[in-house]
């Protein structure tokens, strides 16, 4: 893999598109792109055929990490050696391995084709925290779920988000649906059953759920759950019954019950 100079200018107009991509929603929607910073996450992106348009690397990291180069030098990925001082600069992890990219957005395919050919599918509606997002992609990708629909999300491409995935973003089929009620309608007519995760002493109990057909459950707002009216249009309510002085969970752990039992209990 060749290189030119070593870039030290945080006026340097690939450092400023990084950052400005790093900080605005509106930036990567606009480009379709989103920044990986860490070798692990930049890995995944070339094993999974992610298009990277540009690698940046540290000095440092163009010496520690010759063979993760040469995977990115096999993709012809193009590549600046910036200087150690301005990777720390643009770094945003506590332990900065040096390594930067930028990475084109994924194009989003109509998913009806995918509903009707059936599979387990998880709906996430308004949840905001970049953390719970990250962690249920992961958890979604480890129990092999074939789908999850994004509707009114804090952004799956914000660094925070694409962290806490861990790679699972690039494995993890995804749909951005703004409108919950289109979708939960066009999962109906696909023959999809459609449950609402609710707390409610009424609802169905987990674990007496029937998941054998196509199935998709809804997970709502960290805060204020599912609204009534998107709750009563799915098929099914369902709560999870919890024991002791607890009335509630963590987005993030509720949807990993709820993902195991929806795959039966196995991997």
């Amino acid at each position: 893999m060749q290189h030119n100079t070593v870039l030290s200018s945080k006026d340097n107009v690939n450092i400023k598109r990084y950052q400005k991509l790093a900080a605005s929603k509106r930036e990567r929607y606009a480009d379709g792109l989103f920044v990986l910073e860490g070798v692990r996450l930049v890995q995944d992106a070339l094993l999974e055929q992610a298009q990277l348009e540009c690698l940046m690397v540290t000095e440092s990291a163009l010496e520690k990490y010759p063979a993760f180069l040469a995977q990115a030098d096999l993709r012809e990925v193009r590549l600046l050696v910036i200087s150690n001082e301005l990777g720390a600069k643009i770094a945003q992890t506590e332990q900065p391995q040096g390594v930067f990219a930028l990475c084109r957005m994924p194009r989003q395919e109509d998913y009806q084709p995918v509903l009707y050919r059936g599979g387990h599918f998880l709906m996430l509606h308004q949840l905001q925290d970049p953390g719970n997002l990250g962690m249920i992609l992961r958890t979604a990708d480890a129990l092999g779920i074939d789908g999850v629909f994004l509707c009114g999300c804090c952004d799956v491409y914000s660094p925070k988000v694409i962290r806490a995935t861990m790679g699972s973003v690039f494995r993890v089929p995804l749909w951005q649906e703004p409108d919950t009620d289109r979708l939960l309608c066009r999962m109906q007519a696909a023959g999809v059953h459609t449950y609402a995760a609710v707390i409610d002493p009424d609802a169905r109990e987990l674990r007496s759920c029937d998941f054998n057909g196509s199935a998709a459950v809804m997970i709502g707002n960290e805060g204020n759950g599912i609204p009534a009216q998107l709750a009563d249009a799915c098929d099914t309510r369902l709560t999870i019954r919890m024991q002791g002085h607890i009335n509630s969970l963590n987005a993030a752990m509720a949807a990993g019950i709820i993902l195991w039992e929806l795959q039966g209990g196995q991997v």
